[in-house]
């Protein structure tokens, strides 16, 4: 495989420092409980509105305030100091944006009822009585053991990112020296940040801050004006529609069966800027290839649910019953096939190079021998963590499944599956994830085993797809660590965080889902995003979930998965890939495509494909070879002005349902 012309120019980015500074201090304290009381509501609000996460966004604004006030203050904080604020907010605000207000809303979905799920949901994920449901309250003891699960498996799963995580990281970076080309993205973000705190006037800063202001404007039209006006009126005015506009009705003639979506969402244009360009181009690809065959497929009977009049995303949903399901899982395991095939030539050919002096470039020793000043964590300790963590997950999952919700006709959960996903499976995945990381900044997912192997254990139920499961990848978070070495942050650091983030996470969550609840149902007209997509996901899940229900044999699922479909989207995957490579072409086209062929995301092809053409042929030649960092920070800064203002405008709607009820 060749590697992407674009991704290179991100190696040589940022250089690792020569030394490394401690960043966790008491002024990070206050502003962890900033983040906390401000900051959690947003990135909730925001998800169900208008599908927005808020992560980023909340993390860069704390940060900027952060940087003002201490400008203001005539001190300034270094690079390692603002990263740890970053991570800092990043963790508080790095929930699941839809957690408890997810739970409740799937043991009511239509969907899942629709699909024969409804009655065999745990009593400990969720409470499934009408009576409490209707209360709109957490603070029933209904919901104790679901909250205590929540906050239990968070714990977990934060103590987690230091144990096979951080083998992964020293592994790939440390013993293969691995580039990370990803990996330069925030801490070219956090050295801007550092130039505004010692008042140096730099090419960052400045770009920076025009994507503030950017960001600021676009925010202002979308989001905070029918924010502001849903708080004071009956209904709000919305300039830009949330989240797309739907086409489909005045399309389907011509274009049967095919979902037509229009987004002016300006964050995928700048996204489309950001992103590998053959990988925008490939998704360009893919969503006209729709186009052409999704009529194909109704005029020859494939598509056979679809109807007019359905609308964008009953299309969806009918489409990926009648072939997408199983033709996106071909797709996927073709994806994962050329990723595993990647990391295995480049690792033969990377243990076959010398260096000057003769030796192997693969030095195994590193991985005992880190480098000083960093603030390294022995690795007996990361693998103690991970044994300790994997073991909490299959301790758990086993109880609840075999004895607390045992599954129908007395049949139980195997424990060796348990033990494969956590002992041998996650290892695997996690090192050739990482690996395809390091290398081009991707990572391999193996489609459907977990789905797979639970349908294949026998086990009869629905508890097993609620339980706490020992496979991960942890790619994301190795990478993370490299981020953290480039913004010359020592490691400790991030354990005293973390004992500081975690109550201060779980608090927030359960106040703020609460308030967010008991101002109107959720989803609903309040909430446009929520409204329109978390119906679609409850069928896609409940899709999945019937596999493995009593009387299976004629379950949704069994109608969904074609095997024929699935060996269609394999064989077209490899093909295209084997074609590509033998004519030099970009090889990340495929993946393109493949993201192309997702039914989930159909209105932000077309704009991130726009910025894409913009920075390549536009951007690129105004601002030369400068373009590659220049986008970066102002895709940041843009990022940091739509918090800003979607902060400013959450805050005045939180006041309002709070204070004041107008009459309508």
């Amino acid at each position: 495989m060749k590697e992407d012309r674009d991704l290179k120019e991100f190696r040589d980015l940022m250089p690792p420092p020569d030394q490394y500074e401690e960043g966790f201090g008491w002024r990070t304290v206050f502003m962890a409980l900033f983040v906390g009381l401000l900051m959690t509501p947003a990135q909730i609000y925001m998800h169900l509105v208008a599908g927005v996460e808020m992560g980023s966004a909340a993390q860069w604004v704390t940060v900027i305030l952060y940087v003002e006030v201490a400008r203001r203050a005539f001190t300034t904080l270094k690079r390692p100091e603002i990263f740890i604020l970053f991570y800092m907010c990043g963790a508080v605000i790095h929930t699941d944006a839809e957690g408890l207000l997810w739970r409740q809303f799937e043991v009511q979905s239509v969907s899942m009822r629709q699909l024969g799920v409804s009655e065999y949901f745990p009593w400990w994920y969720a409470p499934t009585d009408p009576d409490v449901l209707g209360m709109r309250s957490f603070w029933m003891k209904a919901w104790l053991v679901p909250i205590l699960m929540v906050c239990g498996q968070r714990f977990v799963s934060r103590l987690d990112h230091f144990g096979l995580a951080y083998v992964m990281f020293r592994l790939t970076a440390d013993v293969e020296q691995l580039p990370f080309p990803m990996a330069p993205v925030h801490a070219m973000g956090m050295t801007a940040l550092a130039d505004a705190s010692s008042q140096k006037d730099t090419w960052r800063w400045r770009t920076f801050s025009m994507g503030s202001v950017a960001g600021i404007a676009f925010g202002a039209v979308y989001l905070a004006i029918p924010n502001v006006t849903s708080a004071i009126f009956s209904e709000g005015l919305r300039i830009l529609p949330l989240p797309f506009v739907d086409m489909t009705t005045y399309t389907e003639r011509l274009l049967p069966a095919t979902a037509i979506m229009i987004s002016f969402d300006l964050t995928f244009l700048i996204q489309g800027m950001v992103l590998p360009f053959w990988a925008m181009v490939g998704s360009f690809i893919g969503l006209l290839i729709t186009l052409v065959a999704n009529p194909i497929l109704y005029r020859t009977g494939v598509l056979r649910s679809w109807e007019e009049g359905i609308g964008a995303i009953q299309t969806l949903q009918s489409n990926m019953m009648d072939f997408y399901f199983s033709f996106s899982l071909g797709l996927a395991f073709a994806v994962a096939s050329i990723g595993i095939f990647h990391v295995l030539s480049q690792f033969r050919s990377k243990n076959r190079e010398l260096d000057e002096a003769g030796r192997p470039k693969v030095q195994w020793n590193r991985l005992f021998q880190a480098p000083p000043g960093r603030g390294d964590i022995p690795i007996w300790v990361a693998l103690l963590i991970y044994v300790f963590s994997t073991s909490c997950y299959i301790a758990v999952a086993y109880i609840l499944v075999n004895y607390i919700t045992p599954g129908e006709n007395n049949t139980r959960f195997p424990l060796w599956l348990l033990l494969f996903y956590g002992f041998l499976y996650t290892p695997m995945l996690s090192y050739i994830s990482t690996r395809m990381e390091g290398i081009v900044g991707q990572q391999v997912a193996v489609p459907f085993v977990r789905e797979a192997t639970f349908i294949l254990s026998g086990y009869q139920g629905a508890a097993i797809w609620f339980t706490p499961i020992p496979l991960h990848d942890y790619a994301k978070q190795a990478q993370f660590f490299k981020t953290t070495e480039l913004t010359g942050t020592r490691f400790r650091s991030l354990i005293s965080t973390e004992i500081l983030i975690y109550p201060i996470m779980v608090a927030g969550t359960l106040l703020f889902s609460q308030f967010i609840w008991s101002i109107d149902n959720v989803p609903s007209e309040m909430f446009p995003y929520a409204n329109q997509f978390w119906e679609l996901k409850a069928y896609q899940k409940g899709l999945v979930y019937s596999a493995t229900l009593p009387g299976e044999a004629s379950s949704p699922f069994r109608e969904a998965f074609v095997p024929s479909y699935l060996m269609i989207g394999y064989s077209l995957a490899i093909s295209a890939y084997w074609l590509l490579s033998h004519f030099g072409l970009p090889v990340f086209l495929i993946y393109g495509i493949v993201r192309g062929f997702d039914q989930s995301v159909p209105h932000a092809i077309i704009p991130m494909f726009i910025g894409a053409m913009i920075g390549r042929f536009g951007c690129r030649k105004w601002f030369g070879e400068n373009w590659p960092r220049y986008r970066i920070v102002f895709a940041a800064g843009f990022t940091a002005g739509i918090g800003l203002i979607s902060m400013l405008s959450l805050g005045f709607v939180f006041m309002t349902k709070s204070v004041i009820k107008l009459p309508v």
